[in-house]
């Protein structure tokens, strides 16, 4: 009886200074870990489109496998310089456009509200002297933060995070090109440090898992031309801001619109701004022909409209169909994520939630609170 005693303490021991070994490895090369697991997201995503490529024939010839998964990659990339390009014109064409404006006019329209801000706080706070002008406290403060020092430390970190940026793009391309061209590399790698019992269950799991994260991403992505392309059109067509600056601060809106909950509402007055700015401090002659009230009004509606349809059409089909959960699951898991990682944690909240998910079913199927996730997930498999 000593001896099994004495056994079991050796096997906990040793399992125990394992996991610590595992652990330790796997913080010594975080950074490694990070751009398979980043990698692997982006197998996921591109996978329904490899999935066409090797699909197609031309004259009884099938696209390679290597090719597909190169094509898928540019294919991926292509779209988010897309999406560069189109956005930063905006951005450039506001700047050029003020830059344009009639400065003279534009220093009498802020000069005056910004005497009378002035003449209220002096008012209102005698202690600051008669002489006391916002725009000298600001003008300091910034002198404050701009020096020197400052300015080489932000070009200096600006440089580092293109470097690493550009060695963490090439090492995730490059492994994603293998995940998408055979699936089962990551399956097997992470198998492969797992005991023999549980390695088929994980296999399925990880199969279950992929489906589900390709799913997601790819009506992500839908959601978010959805929301883009309606914004657009009552940019375009409602407060006529014309062609670029519109499908400009649509994308802008969609691509904030990823944000669960405060990404609308960041977007929605990133838009607003713009359209004001665009409208009366550029030289342009953009916007509807209506007041001031009557045109924030208008972009607002159109937002607010855009919103109406993201949450009765795009979402319910998208966080709800995509991973198989109940909407307020979906609500429940991104409040808690987002209260204690904060908006990363909101963004990864769907997929971490549903790897999680499906490695507790099953794994766990016999606990009550798992058995109620299982029929969750097998009543939206027969909706």
């Amino acid at each position: 009886m000593a001896e099994r005693a004495t056994d079991k303490l050796a096997r906990v021991i040793l399992t125990t200074l394992t996991v610590c070994a595992a652990l330790a490895v796997c913080w010594l090369f975080r950074s490694v870990l990070i751009y398979m697991v980043l990698a692997a997201l982006l197998a996921f995503l591109g996978r329904p489109i490899y999935v066409w490529l090797r699909k197609l024939s031309v004259k009884g010839h099938h696209c390679p496998d290597w090719l597909a998964a190169a094509l898928t990659i540019v294919v991926i990339l292509s779209a988010l310089a897309c999406l560069v390009l189109v956005v930063v014109p905006v951005v450039s064409g506001v700047i050029r456009d003020i830059s344009k404006a009639n400065i003279e006019n534009m220093a009498q329209a802020v000069s005056v509200p910004l005497s009378q801000f002035n003449h209220d706080l002096i008012r209102n706070f005698p202690s600051l002297g008669r002489d006391f002008k916002i725009e000298n406290v600001v003008y300091a403060q910034l002198v404050d933060m701009l020096d020197l020092g400052s300015v080489s430390s932000v070009v200096g970190s600006v440089a580092s995070f293109f470097a690493s940026f550009g060695v963490a793009l090439f090492s995730m391309v490059f492994i994603a090109f293998f995940f998408i061209r055979d699936p089962h590399i990551f399956t097997s790698i992470v198998t492969a440090f797992m005991p023999d019992s549980i390695e088929s269950k994980m296999k399925e799991s990880f199969t279950e898992i992929g489906e589900l994260i390709s799913r997601y991403f790819v009506g992500l992505v839908l959601e978010i031309l959805g929301v883009s392309l309606i914004n657009f059109l009552g940019l375009f067509f409602i407060a006529r801001m014309g062609f670029r600056y519109s499908i400009g601060i649509a994308f802008l809106t969609g691509l904030f619109n990823v944000l669960p909950y405060i990404g609308p509402l960041l977007g929605g007055v990133l838009g607003l701004v713009l359209s004001l700015t665009i409208k009366y401090v550029c030289a342009t002659s953009l916007g509807i022909a209506v007041g001031l009230p009557a045109f924030i009004a208008i972009i607002i509606g159109i937002f607010w409209f855009t919103q109406l349809v993201d949450n009765y059409v795009y979402q319910p089909l998208i966080y709800s169909n995509s991973v198989k959960a109940h909407p307020l699951e979906i609500f429940i898991v991104i409040l808690a994520a987002g209260s204690v990682f904060g908006i990363l944690g909101m963004l990864v909240a769907i997929p971490g939630y549903t790897v999680a998910r499906v490695i507790a079913i099953k794994f766990f199927g016999d606990v009550k609170a798992i058995r109620m996730l299982s029929h969750t997930v097998k009543n939206k498999k027969t909706e």
